[in-house]
């Protein structure tokens, strides 16, 4: 695997809630040095929904 990419490992859908991003912060923070990394975003179809994706970096 070339060591720039970066791989989808999971994603999935959720209620969407103003605190979520505290729970993706603290697993960046936590797993980084694992060579994984959280994302979150809105839904561009559904703003009560959130986007979750782990990735292997």
């Amino acid at each position: 695997m070339d060591s720039n990419k970066i791989e989808t490992l999971s994603t999935v859908k959720l209620q969407h809630s103003s605190e979520l991003y505290k729970i993706v912060d603290a697993l960046n923070r936590t797993l980084k040095d694992d060579d994984l990394m959280f994302g979150l975003a809105l839904d561009d179809e559904n703003e009560e929904q959130a986007i979750f994706t782990i990735y292997r970096t």
